[in-house]
């Protein structure tokens, strides 16, 4: 497949450059299951992925079970420990990264985690000095993945018409969100717990080498 060049490359974060999702969701369904809501970590790593906090606790809640009112603020104080021991960016992304530096192609980051989350998982990946121009949270905005406007909020900072952006998601609600964003979607599901059906079936094109990138959004 090949296609013009983009004029901005949207990152997600979690499941993109860092190796998050699996810590993460380990912890979030030991979190819910002693909080009364029965759970497995392959739920919540295919329901709950590329959503923010505040959107999960909305909907257990609005099944009945009370997460409290700091609960995110007590997830977002329990990173530093959760990623303490190592994280790790995603195989070959620093090698995709420098051919769109390369090509002189603006682009940035955009997650549902916050900024602070942000700069703890890039700092431990040596890559937040490459994204420290832009960095782009649902908290920016006031509906997160899958709606759009995230993603809209990025292109529109940096100057870019959605039509020319291409999004790196690993979530589908991601894919979701950069497919109603009007952008191009390429969903990377390296990972053995990714939904490769889920993003197929949301409008992203899978891959599932970051070495294969290149080639799919016309930059070689």
């Amino acid at each position: 497949m090949s296609s013009q060049p983009p004029k901005l490359v949207i990152f997600d974060c979690d499941g993109v450059l860092v190796d998050t999702e699996n810590l993460a969701n380990r912890r979030l369904s030991d979190w819910l299951n002693e909080a009364g809501f029965s759970t497995t970590f392959e739920y919540c790593r295919k329901v709950f992925t590329g959503r923010s906090m505040v959107s999960v606790q909305k909907e257990i809640e609005e099944g009945g079970i009370m997460l409290g009112a700091d609960f995110v603020e007590r997830w977002n104080a329990g990173l530093p420990d959760l990623f303490a021991g190592g994280v790790t960016a995603i195989p070959h992304v620093r090698e995709f990264i420098d051919t769109v530096r390369t090509a002189g192609i603006p682009y940035c980051v955009a997650s549902s985690a916050r900024v602070s989350k942000m700069h703890i998982t890039l700092g431990a990946t040596g890559l937040l000095p490459l994204f420290e121009h832009a960095m782009f949270s649902a908290t920016m905005v006031s509906r997160g993945k899958p709606f759009p406007d995230l993603f809209l909020h990025a292109a529109k900072t940096m100057g870019v018409a959605p039509e020319s952006c291409i999004v790196v998601e690993d979530s589908v609600a991601g894919t979701q969100a950069g497919i109603a964003a009007g952008m191009r979607v390429f969903s990377y599901h390296g990972d053995p717990h990714s939904d490769p059906d889920g993003l197929e079936a949301a409008g992203g094109v899978l891959f599932d080498d970051m070495r294969d990138l290149a080639g799919l959004a016309g930059l070689s």
